[in-house]
């Protein structure tokens, strides 16, 4: 029944569904784990690497994180080309906004003006869906601290923790599990390596098949954001923190 409505991503079958946005949703499932945690002092998103290998040039950039504002990261589950285009229009929209009111973005304003090309690209013949789905960590002066995700039919939510891309589903259960509204921003990071070890195919955890950003406050400049794009070494150091590889030990014992 689907191939007489899959065809365009203007055509609603019968059941009022459109095909072409579902297969762009099913293609993050199958893109690395990515997961966002908010606490008291600022947000962490961590991701898993799908692409590992030693013959890789490893140039210290991230695969999946951006950086958008002074004010803004996010993380990325699917279709890269696609977020990169997504991602530099975030910029500019930013920038222009920065440039107009001499002040940064509210974190929400940028997120639907990237959902509203999203959504346009469900609604005209000829165009395609993007087949990626991101995490916002952000902060503005209204709300301080916040964490959106949005998917390929333009939709957009606030959460307090969430994830996206592979075992979506186990990774939600363990936070609604384990995460509390006082966590630290040190509690949250340890949470993320949790889930990502219980959650990832692989059973060696290290910095080469993960990636992690922070979004905090500077103790030293009042008011300044600070965004941390983590190098391998900080990782591996909280990976061996967390205790994680002991209790995979201890699990496989």
């Amino acid at each position: 029944m689907s191939r007489r409505y899959d065809s365009r991503t203007t055509i609603f079958s019968p059941e009022g569904r459109l095909y072409q946005v579902e297969y762009a949703q099913e293609a993050i499932s199958l893109a690395g784990t990515a997961i966002g945690i908010l606490s008291t002092e600022g947000v962490v998103l961590a991701c898993e690497k799908k692409v590992t290998s030693k013959l890789l040039d490893n140039d210290g950039s991230a695969e999946k994180l951006y950086v958008i504002n002074n004010n803004m990261i996010c993380a990325v589950a699917g279709m890269t080309a696609d977020a990169s285009i997504l991602v530099n229009n975030a910029r500019i929209n930013a920038q222009s906004y920065l440039k107009t009111y001499n002040e940064e973005i509210p974190c929400e304003i940028l997120i639907k003006r990237v959902c509203d090309i999203k959504q346009g690209y469900t609604q005209h013949g000829g165009l395609r869906p993007f087949g990626v789905s991101f995490l916002y960590a952000g902060y503005d002066d209204r709300y301080q601290f916040q964490l959106f995700t949005s998917n390929p039919s333009g939709n957009y939510s606030g959460w307090r923790a969430t994830s996206i891309g592979a075992n979506n589903s186990a990774a939600q259960t363990l936070l609604k599990k384990d995460y509390k509204d006082d966590l630290t921003l040190k509690e949250a990071c340890e949470l993320a390596i949790k889930i990502l070890s219980k959650t990832m195919d692989s059973s060696n955890l290290n910095s080469e098949k993960l990636e992690f950003a922070t979004l905090s406050l500077s103790k030293v400049n009042e008011g300044k954001v600070l965004h941390k794009i983590w190098s391998a070494k900080d990782i591996d150091s909280l990976i061996k923190d967390s205790g994680v590889l002991d209790d995979k030990r201890d699990d496989d014992d």
